[in-house]
C-alpha cells in the first residue's frame, strides 16, 4: 500500500471504529415508558432489533438495544455491542419481557414459585411491536400494552 494512503486508511478505521461499524452512522438516544393496563410496568426488558434494508436481514443493520424500565416503567436504550446509550437510526422489531423471580436457578427449598405475571405473546415471542428511530433520536418511544 502507497503510504500517502495509511492517513486515509487510518481515518476510515477510526470512523468505523466511531460508529460501531454499521452503516446506519451511530447510535442516537432513545427512552420511553412502558405501561400494562395502564399501569407502569416495571422490571421488563425492553429489546429493538434494527430491521435490515430491503432484505430485512438484522445483521446489516447494526447493533440491537436493550433496557429494563424503572419503577415507572420508564427506560432508556443502550447498544449491546459496546454498551453505549442509544439506538441505532431505522426501523426496529420491538419486544418486551418480564423476567420473573422463578425464572431463576436459585434453591426455593421448595417453596412455590411467586405468582408470575406474563405478557401476551405478541409482545414478546410473536411481537408486532415496532419503532421507527430517527437521526434525531426518541425520547416518547411509549408502549402501551393490554394483557388481553
Amino acid at each position: 500500500m502507497n503510504r500517502a494512503l495509511w492517513p486515509l486508511a487510518f481515518l476510515i478505521l477510526a470512523a468505523l471504529s466511531f460508529s460501531g461499524g454499521c452503516s446506519s452512522g451511530g447510535a442516537v438516544p432513545v427512552s420511553g415508558r412502558v405501561t400494562l393496563d395502564g399501569q407502569p410496568l416495571a422490571g421488563a426488558h425492553v429489546s429493538f432489533q434494527p430491521q435490515g434494508g430491503e432484505s430485512g436481514s438484522s445483521s446489516a443493520a447494526g447493533s440491537g438495544s436493550y433496557a429494563l424500565t424503572a419503577a415507572d416503567g420508564t427506560y432508556v436504550l443502550h447498544l449491546v455491542q459496546g454498551d453505549r446509550p442509544g439506538a441505532v437510526v431505522g426501523k426496529h422489531r420491538v419486544e418486551i419481557n418480564i423476567r420473573n423471580e422463578s425464572d431463576d436457578d436459585r434453591d426455593r427449598h421448595g417453596q412455590p414459585p411467586p405468582r408470575a405475571k406474563q405478557l401476551p405473546a405478541r409482545y414478546n415471542l410473536r411481537t408486532d411491536l415496532t419503532c421507527d428511530v430517527p437521526a434525531g433520536g426518541k425520547s416518547d418511544a411509549n408502549f402501551e400494552l393490554t394483557s388481553k
